[in-house]
């Protein structure tokens, strides 16, 4: 059984999986043209949602290295954590509130939203040599995206319910329930957020006495940080492997529903395959979490690899909705694994007391490769003539991050970053 702090660290993934599912990945883009950019062109409403995406990821990418070492300074792990929850919470609930034709408001809480939801991840990844030991960060980080696609999935599951019929829970239209289930997400974003907030102990920082010694030191420790990860050959061939094969699985999860709508499904179709999905994922996070700790998270998370590129290749052969299902569940059998393992590979091939910046680089590299991915899949599809045709590129970022992965020493790595370790207590006395 995991300890009440590990069980109260995963749940935060059950808060804001939420977020992830009900808003980005369900109501709010299909919502935004219909309701408030009802006025715009359906090319000028995804401009505008593909600007506002573009824009939270290039601030995270900016922010994410120094406010991570800010945190590690102050011993402020927990604090940004709740701080960047109460953002995305509160601009979430707005949407609530927010009238038809407001499609400017709508996107600038939408883009805090996203900063609340990505931001807040930096520090509950990093959290986790805070409340597992090394031997255990594959279990525990299992655990937390398990939890995560199972909240996630059943909140989404309710409110698709909702949506469908909305008579039958009291509200006036579709809209209305739109937006309830909006309200809901920052309900239940908030309250699953209070058990991290009592119970998840957090390290002591570096003893900075001013927070103006501590922005002082966050930016020494920032470019310590570029030279450290110079020193440490495996830590950084691993950010690079993730980069790539992090990108293929970002693409997808991003264009999955644009693939089957441009392939003719019904949105309600495809609101089932992402459920899907969710439901799959639960189980199947807790499955790797264990094969990671008995094979090792490398082995399995080349496995995992693998199947992507299987998935790939079959979405080219896709010409009906029973294979789009079938491919949903596949992925949910490996996307949860793939996650939930790099943030537990990473976490053992780092120095102690530097998880927070450190983990605001690995944050910075997934944001970053969500860039070129979208970008391919858009540019294949326009040159190729054939929607089926647009995801092959995904297959070379797959391939790129397994042949990089292959090539990291795990053991080695991690006596590197112990030494790491030993060496700034020591130069640190």
């Amino acid at each position: 059984m995991p300890s009440r702090p590990t069980l109260a660290w995963a749940l935060y993934d059950w808060a804001n999986s939420a977020f992830a599912t009900v808003v980005i990945a369900g109501f709010f883009p299909v919502f935004f043209a219909q309701f408030w950019a009802k006025n715009l062109t359906d090319a000028e409403s995804t401009q505008w949602l593909g600007y506002t995406s573009s824009a939270a990821s290039l601030l995270l990418v900016l922010s994410a290295p120094v406010l991570g070492a800010l945190a590690d300074q102050l011993g402020a792990k927990k604090r940004f954590l709740l701080g960047f929850t109460l953002v995305g919470v509160l601009a979430t609930a707005a949407l609530y509130w927010l009238a038809a034709g407001h499609w400017q408001a709508a996107l600038l809480l939408y883009l805090a939203g996203l900063l609340g939801f990505f931001g807040s991840n930096i520090f509950n990844d990093a959290l986790i040599t805070d409340i597992a030991a090394p031997g255990d960060y594959e279990r525990a980080s299992s655990l937390a995206y398990a939890l995560g696609y199972l909240g996630g999935g059943l909140l989404f599951a309710v409110n698709v319910v909702m949506v469908l019929a909305p008579a039958t829970f009291g509200f006036a239209d579709e809209a209305a329930a739109v937006r309830t289930a909006f309200l809901g997400v920052a309900l239940w974003w908030a309250i699953f957020a209070l058990p991290l907030t009592l119970l998840v102990p957090e390290s002591q920082g570096q003893g900075r006495g001013s927070l103006g010694a501590a922005v002082r030191g966050a930016f020494r420790e920032l470019a310590g940080t570029f030279r450290q990860i110079r020193r440490l050959p495996n830590t950084f061939l691993f950010l690079l492997a993730y980069w790539f094969y992090i990108d293929g699985v970002d693409t997808i999860i991003f264009m999955a529903v644009k693939y089957g709508l441009d392939l003719g499904f019904a949105s309600s179709s495809l609101m089932v395959a992402l459920l899907i999905t969710q439901f799959v994922g639960f189980p199947a996070a807790l499955v790797f979490g264990r094969l990671g700790a008995h094979f090792g998270p490398k082995a399995a998370i080349l496995a995992a690899i693998g199947v992507y590129a299987l998935v790939v290749l079959a979405a080219t052969q896709m010409t009906r909705v029973e294979h789009f299902y079938a491919l949903a569940a596949s992925i949910g059998l490996v996307q949860g694994g793939i996650q939930a393992l790099s943030r537990a590979l990473f976490a053992g091939l780092i120095p102690a007391g530097q998880t927070a910046e450190l983990f605001g680089f690995y944050n910075m590299v997934g944001k970053f490769a969500a860039v070129l991915g979208p970008f391919l899949v858009g540019t294949t599809a326009v040159l190729a003539g054939d929607p089926r045709l647009s995801l092959l590129p995904v297959l070379l970022l797959f391939l790129f991050g397994a042949a990089l992965l292959w090539r990291v020493d795990v053991a080695g790595g991690r006596l590197d970053a112990a030494a790491a370790s030993d060496w700034g207590s020591t130069g640190a006395s």
